[in-house]
């Protein structure tokens, strides 16, 4: 499969991934009342669906890694070229990055959090 596309597949696999895991974090405990077990059950469950879906969608396309640590396994069991895994972790990186600014987006907060 062309390289481009995997990468795109990376890139958008972890936007997707980070903004659902932040969102659902967000508002998870923004509704638990402060029950924490009640909040992780719900950032958790958001999670897992989306992972179901982001695997099943793009695992055909790139491998749905998401994880540069996944990534770096591949590399060292010579599943991917150096190169690729390095572009990959790029794609990654930049894919968290973007997801982590829609989640903020979307519930008001400052894009970048000191």
């Amino acid at each position: 499969m062309d390289l481009r596309r995997r990468l795109f597949a990376e890139g958008l696999g972890s936007a997707l991934l980070f903004a659902t895991v932040i969102g659902s974090g967000i508002m998870a405990e923004a509704l638990a009342g402060g029950n924490v077990a009640v909040a992780l059950l719900g950032n958790t469950l958001a999670t897992a669906a989306m992972l179901f879906v982001l695997i099943t969608m793009l695992g055909p396309v790139s491998g749905a890694q998401f994880n540069p640590a996944v990534t770096l396994v591949f590399a060292l069991r010579r599943e991917l070229s150096w190169r690729e895994a390095g572009l990959f972790v790029l794609a990654q990186l930049a894919g968290g990055f973007i997801g982590v600014m829609i989640a903020h987006g979307m519930f008001d907060l400052p894009l970048l959090q000191t």
